[in-house]
């Protein structure tokens, strides 16, 4: 199978959208030649100013096994964000989380702030939106930086996540998937090929029905 289909990583810049084609906005597919394009499709999505790790395949078994809610590998993810999170915002990230609009709590997560400071520690390691980074207000606000590894795929899910415990998401890469890592080696917009080692630990996960 791995040598009869194709399989892909990018480093996903920002400031695009995660479809094979839209009539005003610039698509991930864009980075690609044509030709390849044409036979690719991406492996879940990635918000519009969200970066990093996202796969691109032909192989419909290869999405569903890594896609599919009953199985839905899980992914790893390094943000900004504004606002402290104590103990108990912790522990209900991880336990699980009522998301606004939803009645099932979110399944368990693996949280690790890594570093808190204020936001004029952070402004030069990303590029914020210019609402955010022309407001005088902001450049005091106290932000921290976690990674985050999560089990499913909701709409949104961590900006949501960090919003119920009062945090503002102001940057989000996406680090792993299924215990296969962002090549670091990419530049934004960048692509390769999956290694057969890659592949197969990704058709090898067995994530069915965790909590």
């Amino acid at each position: 199978m791995f040598q009869d289909k194709l399989y892909y990583m990018m480093n996903k810049p920002g400031g695009c959208i995660t479809a094979r084609s839209d009539a005003s906005q610039k698509t991930v597919m864009e980075y690609f030649p044509k030709e390849l394009a044409d036979e690719l499709f991406p492996v879940g999505r990635l918000d519009k100013d969200t970066q990093g790790l996202l796969l691109f395949t032909n192989d419909g078994q290869f999405d569903q096994k890594l896609m599919h809610p009953r199985h839905h590998a899980p992914k790893v993810y390094y943000l900004f964000a504004t606002g402290r999170l104590d103990e108990a915002a912790a522990a209900r990230i991880e336990g699980g989380q009522q998301l606004m609009g939803e009645d099932k709590l979110t399944k368990g997560a693996k949280l690790t702030v890594t570093e808190n400071g204020r936001y004029e520690d952070f402004e030069k390691r990303f590029v914020p939106k210019k609402r955010f980074r022309d407001n005088e207000y902001n450049r005091n606000r106290p932000v921290f930086a976690a990674e985050l590894e999560i089990y499913e795929g909701r709409k949104h899910q961590v900006k949501r996540m960090m919003l119920a415990e009062g945090c503002r998401v102001i940057f989000l890469k996406r680090l792993e998937i299924g215990g296969v890592r962002l090549d670091e080696s990419l530049a934004p917009g960048e692509y390769r090929k999956l290694t057969r080692a890659e592949y197969d630990k990704l058709m090898s996960g067995d994530w069915k029905d965790r909590e």
